[in-house]
């Protein structure tokens, strides 16, 4: 299968901190795969490398073969990766339409806009009501809806979401995971890091447990789901 995202001994610092220790991963395409592990375990630092948002001091990050350990991260989008940060990280002074917006800033495909606009609109018939209104005014689980789908306005061929569940009501979550499927139904790459490990490695195709900044296990979502580790550091059950 064809890899559209590829890790090679990935290595992240924060002045003295090594937050991540030479990982490899990789991102076949159309499939959605995900990264567990506890807090301050690499998760986010490696979404953040990816896009060139923290700089990586060692190793190769590859988008279809291609090497972009070094572009800029407005390149890494126009290139077909977007991310969906963790806290959401919206324009509260902006209108909904704004929001969205911004996810196409620099396309000029405006057909294709328009068709991407009207496929977040039916992902989420409730941003559809508040178009008009400003971000700040939304509830969680609606800006983290209209976060994904400024994410979307992209056009990505692979999306990275970094805890996408974290802070909602167990409905709005169920919710969040049957949006992350019609996303990958559409034949999008997802790069998922998620403290909801139960309802992660249930929907991953392939999924990496990280600890303090090295992958410690790997392999399919469902099986990681019955390994007694996983089950008894993650999942809590003995």
């Amino acid at each position: 299968m064809y890899e559209m995202l590829k890790l090679e001994n990935l290595r992240v610092h924060y002045g003295a901190i090594n937050a991540i220790k030479g990982i490899d991963l990789s991102v076949e395409k159309g499939k959605l795969v995900t990264l567990i592990g506890p807090n301050g375990a690499g998760k986010s630092s490696t979404l953040n490398a990816i896009m060139n948002i923290v700089t990586s001091k060692k190793g190769k990050i590859f988008n279809k073969g291609k090497d972009i350990t070094k572009d800029r991260t407005d390149e890494i989008v126009k290139n077909g990766i977007t991310l969906v940060p963790e806290g959401r990280k919206i324009f509260p002074n902006l209108t909904v339409r704004e929001n969205l917006m911004i996810g196409a800033f620099g396309r000029k495909d405006v057909d294709d806009i328009k068709r991407d606009f009207d496929f977040v609109l039916e992902l989420f018939p409730r941003i559809k009501e508040r178009l008009k209104q400003t971000g700040g005014t939304l509830s969680g689980g609606e800006q983290q809806m209209l976060a994904i789908g400024r994410a979307l306005m992209g056009n990505p061929e692979v999306l990275l979401m970094d805890e996408p569940s974290l802070g909602l009501a167990p409905l709005l979550v169920r919710m969040v995971f049957d949006v992350i499927n019609k996303i990958k139904a559409e034949g999008r790459t997802i790069l998922l890091v998620e403290q909801n490990a139960s309802m992660a490695l249930a929907d991953a195709d392939y999924a990496y447990v990280l600890e303090t900044g090295k992958v410690v296990l790997q392999g399919n979502g469902k099986d990681l789901l019955m390994d007694a580790k996983v089950k008894r550091s993650y999942l809590g059950i003995n």
